[in-house]
Order: structure tokens, then C-alpha cells, then sequence
């Protein structure tokens, strides 16, 4: 049984890549890169990159397959139903809310936090402090404004969204092609021997480039934003799965080209000067390259936009996984409301929106906490969806699959084996990422808090809880004909060509 989707297909593949892609590089190359190459040295970061693109990418080509065979709203939360039932759908769907939710909050301290690199004097009227974090009142009143914003922007409607998104990443890709490009003419290749590898010795320069690599797959979420969205792509399947995959793609090159610029045009006492100075290396890189301190401030508007894209591709994922939640009487219906006009989630907005307005009041420190604890849920996704992929070839193996893996098995083991790794590193001891107290009583909340409304609407709901009804898929011709290829059954209701 299907039924019809309720959203308006408004999303091209241009605005699926610019969600993911925006979602994906986000602020971290602006604030970061300097404590990569210090961790693995300039080549050995940009190893450490690809290496953890390797890892996301295996994770990716999960997603593409079953975003491209379940092109329904929620993503995650279908997957996981189709092969684990509604149990293993809602811990799946409560995971991955829980890391939007704490990416959205982090933007919002992030987002004054940049102001006030390039406006010395913005900080006014102080506050209070907590954990350290000091806070103004001219911080947090922007702070609280800028999520409004975002929450109005969202409820207008996905296209909405996609336009400001497009915008953003194309200026942050400008200014990291203006900083790649120019170090490679007035970069140093005296600058870069020296620090190619950190440590001593080829075992050790092997343990500084996986340290970098084992903190990579948290730059890259972002991808899975895709199938939340799914209901609202137009065109054909198969093409949101290629998209998905060049979404990874690019961000890899992207971190690791940026990565060897800095590396490229700063030595490495440079590097430590800056990190203990501003702490804004690429944007010191940058004004190097160009002789002019403003060209520092190109760069950080870049990595503002970066922070906005990253904000705005998790409240599209955030909003749409409570939908897909509460439509299956998971959470309460209410947050299964669509804007009469936009078609938008708008409840399950606006308590994203009200929730990252309020987070500025805790301090930088406490979201950072939150963030974390986020990570750990979105990893557990990423495993859930690796299993609930090999559960679904044997399950369903005549199910339509415009987009299909070759070696699926490999590639299922791969996935699950890799982000099940991710797991264990916030969960043992030594690791390195293991989430701090405050972060597992985030963490332990968020969960209490997942199983009180597990409860009470498995009572309320009975047979219903968990309730899923496919939505009638629209094949392209150029889906049929991969369907085709690969002799798939197409005896399916409501099959129609597009």
C-alpha cells in the first residue's frame, strides 16, 4: 500500500549537492587547519583526509543506494524500518536527530563568535560567564536574531533554503579556490618539505596521519542530509545516489587541497604564531599569499558562510527525521505538521528554531558538549544504516534499486566495520574522542528522554506505533532503464514514469 507524497518536489540536483557539499565543509577549514598539520603534518593531514574519505565514502555508498530505492522523507528512519521494524527505526531516527539538533546549536554561538574576529569591538555589554565562555549581550542577542532568521528561511520552503545555500557555498568555494590557487604561485616549497610528515620515522609518521584520520568522518556529516530531503528532489533517482557520492567526493579534495595551501605557503613557526595569535591560520595563509590583512577577512566571511550552509543543511535534516518520526506516531503528531502554504515541517522547525534561539544562553562550552554528544548519534546512523543495507539485500532483494553498489557485501561490511569503529571511539577509554562526563549525561539525556516518548506512544498507539506506508515513486526514464539493466522486478504499485 503507498500513498501520495504531501511535500512539492522543488529540489534540482545543483540544490541537493550544495546542501550536502555546504553541510560537509562547513567552518572547520577556517579554524582547524593548523592543528591538523601540527597533529599530521601538511601531507600527512591531507592523507589523513582522504583516508577519511575512504571510510565515509564506503558510508556513502550505503546511503546511495537506499536513498535512490526509498526516496521518502525521513531517509534513516525508512531505511531502518524497512530492515530492523519500528525499534530499530526509532533509535536509528532519535540518533541522528540528536546530531543535527547539536550541530544547529553549535552554529549559533559559532556564527557571533566569527563577528567578533573581524569586529574587535562588537562585544558589548557583558553578561555573565559559563565554563569560561564569556557573554555579551550584543553576542547573544545576534546570535538568538540569526536563528530566527534561519528558522523563517526554512519555513518559507525548501527552495527557499537552497537558494540562500547555493549562494553561501559558492562563496566559500570562491575563496578556497582564490587561496589554493595563489599558493601555488607564491607558495614555498621551503615551507612545505620540512613539514610534510609530523613525527620521526615512517611508524611514526603512520600513527600521526591516522590520528588525523580517525577525527575526519565528523567533518564529513552532512551527506546524510540528502535522503531526509528526499520526497522534495525532482528528477531522476539514480542521480540523487551519483550526487550523494560526488558530494563526499568534492569535500575530500576540498579539505586536502586546503590543507597543502597552508602548508604550502606557511613554515612551520608561522603556523604556531598564528595558532597562537588569532588561531585563524588559513586566514593568515591567506593574507600572506596576498600581502594585505584584509584578504585574512575574505577568508573568514568564507568560513561565516560556512558555518550558515552547515546550519542550514541540519535544520532541513533535523526538521524532516522528526517529521518522519512523528508521522509514524513515534514522537508526538504534532511535529507531523506541514505548512499549509510551504509545505514545510513547521512545528518540527519552529522547536529546532526555539531550541537553537535559547542554546547562545548556555555558552560556547556547553555546545560544544552538545555537538560532541551529536557525533556520537550520527555515527550510530551511519552504522544502523551500513547493517540495515546488508539486511536489505537478502530481505529484499527484487526491491527497485535505480542506483545499485556493485560488491555489496564488501562494500555493507566495509560500511558497518568503519562506523561501528566510530562508535567505539567515543565509547573506550584512551581513544582519544571519548565523550567527556558532561557529554554523557547529553547524551544519557537525550536517550531518557527517547525512551519516555518510546514508551508512552508504544502505549498510546499500539499496533500503530511505528506505523509506514511507502510513498508512490516516480521512475525517470533514465531510472527505468537502469532498473532494466540490472533486470529488477518492476511489478510494484503505483510505478509511474516522470
Amino acid at each position: 500500500m503507498t500513498k501520495k507524497s504531501e511535500f512539492d518536489k522543488v529540489l534540482s540536483s545543483k540544490d541537493i549537492l550544495v546542501i550536502a557539499f555546504g553541510a560537509m565543509i562547513g567552518w572547520g577549514w577556517v579554524i582547524s587547519t593548523g592543528d591538523w598539520i601540527n597533529r599530521g603534518g601538511a601531507l600527512g593531514a591531507a592523507i589523513g583526509f582522504a583516508l577519511g574519505g575512504i571510510m565515509i565514502f564506503f558510508v556513502g555508498l550505503t546511503y546511495a543506494e537506499l536513498t535512490a530505492a526509498m526516496p521518502q522523507c525521513g531517509g534513516e528512519h525508512v531505511f531502518s524500518y524497512k530492515a530492523m521494524g519500528a525499534t530499530g527505526s526509532f533509535v536509528c531516527t532519535w540518533g541522528i536527530i540528536l546530531g543535527y539538533v547539536g550541530v544547529v546549536c553549535f552554529e549559533a554561538c559559532a556564527f557571533p563568535t566569527i563577528i567578533s574576529y573581524i569586529f574587535p569591538g562588537f562585544l558589548k555589554g557583558y553578561l555573565y560567564t559559563v565554563a569560561g565562555f564569556d557573554i555579551y549581550a550584543s553576542w547573544l542577542t545576534l546570535a538568538s536574531a540569526t536563528a530566527a532568521l534561519m528558522t523563517f528561511v526554512n519555513i518559507l520552503g525548501a527552495k527557499t533554503a537552497a537558494i540562500v545555500q547555493t549562494i553561501l557555498t559558492v562563496i566559500i568555494f570562491g575563496v578556497g579556490v582564490l587561496l589554493i590557487g595563489t599558493s601555488t604561485v607564491r607558495g614555498d616549497m621551503g615551507n612545505l618539505m620540512p613539514q610534510l610528515f609530523a613525527g620521526k620515522g615512517n611508524q611514526s609518521a603512520l600513527s600521526h596521519v591516522m590520528h588525523v584520520a580517525v577525527m575526519t568522518p565528523f567533518f564529513f556529516i552532512g551527506f546524510d542530509v540528502i535522503p531526509q530531503a528526499a520526497e522534495e528532489i525532482q528528477g531522476s533517482l539514480k542521480k540523487i545516489g551519483k550526487i550523494l557520492i560526488m558530494s563526499i567526493v568534492m569535500a575530500v579534495a576540498f579539505y586536502s587541497l586546503v590543507i597543502l595551501a597552508v602548508g604550502y605557503m606557511m613554515s612551520s613557526s608561522e603556523i604556531n604564531a598564528s595558532m597562537s595569535g588569532t588561531g585563524l591560520v588559513t586566514a593568515d595563509a591567506m593574507a600572506k599569499a596576498y600581502g594585505t590583512k584584509k584578504m585574512a577577512d575574505v577568508v573568514i566571511i568564507g568560513g561565516l558562510c560556512g558555518i550558515v550552509t552547515s546550519w542550514n543543511s541540519f535544520m532541513i535534516g533535523g526538521s524532516r527525521a522528526m517529521y518522519s518520526m512523528a508521522d509514524s506516531n513515534m514522537i508526538p503528531k504534532l511535529f507531523a505538521k506541514l505548512h499549509h502554504k510551504y509545505k514545510t515541517p513547521v512545528n518540527a522547525l519552529l522547536l529546532i528554531g526555539v531550541i537553537s534561539t535559547l542554546a547562545p544562553l548556555a555558552g560556547r562550552q556547553m555546545l560544544v558538549w552538545i555537538c560532541d554528544a551529536g557525533n556520537l548519534g550520527c555515527c550510530l546512523a551511519y552504522c544502523m544504516v551500513s547493517i540495515s543495507f546488508l539486511i536489505l539485500r537478502r530481505k529484499a532483494p527484487d526491491m527497485p534499486r535505480p542506483y545499485r553498489v556493485k560488491h555489496y557485501k564488501f562494500v555493507g561490511i566495509m560500511a558497518t566495520v568503519l562506523s561501528g569503529g566510530m562508535v567505539s571511539m567515543y565509547l573506550i577509554p584512551g581513544s582519544g574522542s571519548t565523550l567527556k562526563v558532561q557529554e554523557w549525561l547529553m547524551a544519557g539525556g537525550w536517550a531518557l528522554m527517547g525512551a519516555i516518548f518510546f514508551t508512552l506512544n508504544k502505549r498510546k498507539y499500539g499496533e500503530q506505533f511505528g506505523k509506514h506506508l511507502d510513498i508512490a515513486v516516480e521512475y525517470s526514464v533514465e531510472d527505468l532503464e537502469a532498473l532494466r539493466a540490472h533486470r529488477e522486478v518492476l511489478s510494484v504499485n503505483d510505478v509511474r514514469v516522470s
